[in-house]
């Protein structure tokens, strides 16, 4: 237990210190140092509790309540203060409503409630706080050369750097409490203070979009905030508990049991997760710098809300209308948004659309409640997190250095930044390409769905995954065109960033190579314990086996590719004889003419503004249902009607 307060606690004692740090040479020793801590701490916390698969901690300080109390409202008013003064009284009033209703609860029917176990880490927990711990870390590496740059470019402006990194590191100590606490009191404060976390990383620039950007994000997040506190409410009053692991193992127990309270954290979750309709606040956290966009999208604040749903899957399931939303909301979430990737040339967009579409497979998993989509789901969001924080970084650092983002811009980056073009393009074949663990793991949700006889399900991930290969399959072959301009830029790369890179390259590797012992001693006894049993595991050993000789097979296959060659380079036929410099060709019109490649990307098909209209309008449609019937059983159920 020790280490996981030290965990949470360390990460915003190293917060404080930062935000007091100004140079910038102490500033990149004490991240430097913190990051290599706390990836160590993580893997110690999980090396230390590997063995015994799960363990609860009684913590019996009544004053961390109140402290928590004190702190959520500070927090409020806080909120409540910033939303009227810049006129966003949505925030205002979500902070008004949720903080003094938990407080009241708290200090009333909550303190009567015994809590025996606060904390717990288990396999999944285990899983959670190793992503935190190693991939967070790296980001706030990446962020010391990054934002040295953005320094740069913004000379004109003060140096908001200390506060940067403060948020950074709170936020990294508030979601290794959240993935570790048990009690759901303690679970909701470092929620809530994720979501604040998440409000100042996007309206870092202070510009008028970024601001209303990152009040979106925190609207969106209390809303989701709201039904947390609602969930909580309703298990404290009618089921006379505060413990997750109590409601999970009541619901794994008794089918449908805690399907209500279940429904409306599944809610929380799905706001955090940003799925449709709520998707816009993660779409605008993009004019954040580009750390912020790793650790929001990838590693951390958007699995918190995946991770909600995939703990509460023992209480879902399609038999119920809980699990019913949550499985429909995240499959038409991963249905549109990987056709909205699509249309986008933005490379930040494309994988921000591509983060809420593939968190859409996972929340479908979750919504599936049975133990082979929990399984895929897991694996899921192990690689997702790996491989789109590469990508990320990758294009921050892309976008520094040839002054754009744009996929149409990147041509002939393997001349360019030959380095950052070999990292990306495994980043991208991580994403979509077999033997990776993200196309595996969507084979593995597939199987899960047709033993389950969801057919629908089945076809929604066959249309997915094809627009999935689409985008991808394009912002490949734009890194390996011709450029108008192949001058050499890599050399201006800062070290942090590149080490970030390659670190993060080797996790998405070894990732794949340890898929079976993470399934085997991780994943399946995890399942075993919840589900008390596995019928059927998700992929068999000997498939799993084939996937790392694959692995094996690609990475002599690239280590070849990109060896010297001795072949003669030729002018390229362009359409017309070649000027000379593979820039021009002569025309018809006995006229030079140049030469462009650009991808099309259907804007009039897949747009995304169509994309988002009609899954805001079903999902929205689909959680009103969903809400309302649990609220009818809830009073159907207070009335004296059995379950």
């Amino acid at each position: 237990m020790g280490t996981i307060f030290f965990l949470i606690l360390f990460p915003i004692a190293v917060a404080f210190v930062l935000l007091v740090t100004k140079a910038d040479a102490a500033r990149d020793v004490i991240v430097k140092i913190a990051a290599a801590v706390i990836a160590a701490a993580s893997i110690f916390l999980a090396v230390q509790y590997f063995k015994s698969g799960g363990q609860m901690f009684e913590v019996h300080y009544e004053w961390i309540n109140y402290v928590m109390m004190a702190i959520e409202a500070c927090l409020a008013i806080y909120i409540i203060i910033i939303g009227i003064r810049h006129k966003k009284y949505l925030a205002s009033l979500f902070a008004l409503i949720q903080t003094p209703l938990l407080i009241w609860f708290e200090l009333t029917e909550g303190h009567h409630i015994e809590v025996v176990n606060n904390m717990y880490f288990d396999r999944l927990s285990m899983i959670m706080v190793l992503i935190i711990g190693i991939v967070g870390s790296l980001i706030t590496v990446y962020a010391l050369g990054y934002m040295k740059d953005f320094q740069h470019h913004h000379h004109g402006e003060a140096d908001r750097r200390p506060w940067f990194f403060f948020v950074m590191f709170v936020f990294l100590g508030a979601m290794v409490g959240l993935v570790t606490s048990n009690n759901l009191i303690w679970m909701y404060f470092f929620w809530e203070i994720t979501s604040l976390s998440s409000f100042w990383l996007i309206g870092f620039t202070k510009t008028k979009e970024a601001t209303n950007n990152a009040f979106r994000a925190l609207i969106m997040n209390l809303a989701g905030g709201l039904g947390f506190a609602i969930g909580i409410l309703i298990l404290g009053f009618v089921y006379g508990t505060l413990e997750l692991s109590t409601m999970i193992t009541y619901g794994t127990m008794y089918s449908g049991i805690m399907a209500i309270p279940a429904a409306f954290l599944a809610f929380a979750g799905i706001t955090k997760a940003a799925q449709m309709p709520f998707n816009s606040w993660l779409l605008g956290a993009m004019v954040a710098p580009t750390p912020t966009s790793a650790l929001l999208h990838s590693s951390t604040m958007v699995k918190a809300g995946v991770f909600m749903i995939i703990k509460l899957a023992p209480c879902l399931g399609v038999e119920n209308w809980a699990g019913l939303m949550v499985t429909t909301v995240g499959g038409v979430t991963f249905l549109l948004a990987s056709f909205a990737a699509i249309s986008q040339s933005n490379a930040k967009k494309v994988l921000a659309y591509s983060t809420i579409a593939n968190l859409g497979l996972i929340v479908t998993c979750g919504g599936i409640g049975t133990a082979a989509a929990v399984w895929a789901g897991v694996m899921l969001i192990i690689f997702h997190a790996i491989t789109k924080s590469l990508l990320f970084l990758c294009v921050g650092t892309c976008e520094h250095n040839i002054g754009s983002r744009d996929i149409e811009d990147m041509d002939g980056l393997f001349e360019r930044m030959p380095r950052l073009a070999r990292f990306m393009m495994i980043g991208i074949a991580g994403m979509f390409l077999a033997p990776f663990g993200m196309l595996i793991s969507k084979w593995a949700s597939m199987t899960a769905f047709i033993d389950g006889g969801n057919i629908l399900l089945v076809g929604i991930i066959c249309f997915g995954s094809a627009a999935t290969a689409f985008y991808w399959t394009k912002w490949l072959g734009k890194l390996s065109a011709i450029v108008a301009n192949s001058e050499y830029v890599e050399g201006a790369v800062h070290k942090e960033e590149t080490f970030v890179h390659g670190t993060l390259v080797v996790l998405t590797i070894l990732a794949v190579l340890a898929f079976p012992l993470i399934s085997s001693h991780s994943l399946v006894p995890y399942l075993e314990g919840v589900f008390g049993g596995l019928s059927s595991v998700a992929l068999s050993a000997n498939n799993m086996i084939i996937m790392v000789v694959m692995v094996v097979v690609v990475l002599v296959m690239f280590a070849f590719f990109f060896g010297k060659t001795k072949k003669r380079i030729v002018p390229i036929y362009l359409a017309g004889a070649n000027e000379g410099d593979n820039l021009r060709y002569h025309g018809s019109m006995d006229k030079p003419v140049d030469f462009a490649l650009r991808n099309w990307h259907m804007e009039s098909y897949f747009g995304e503004a169509k994309m988002n209209k009609y899954g805001a309008i079903i999902t929205t449609v689909v959680i009103i249902v969903g809400l309302g019937m649990m609220i009818g059983n809830l009073v159907y159920m207070l009335n004296g009607g059995a379950m």
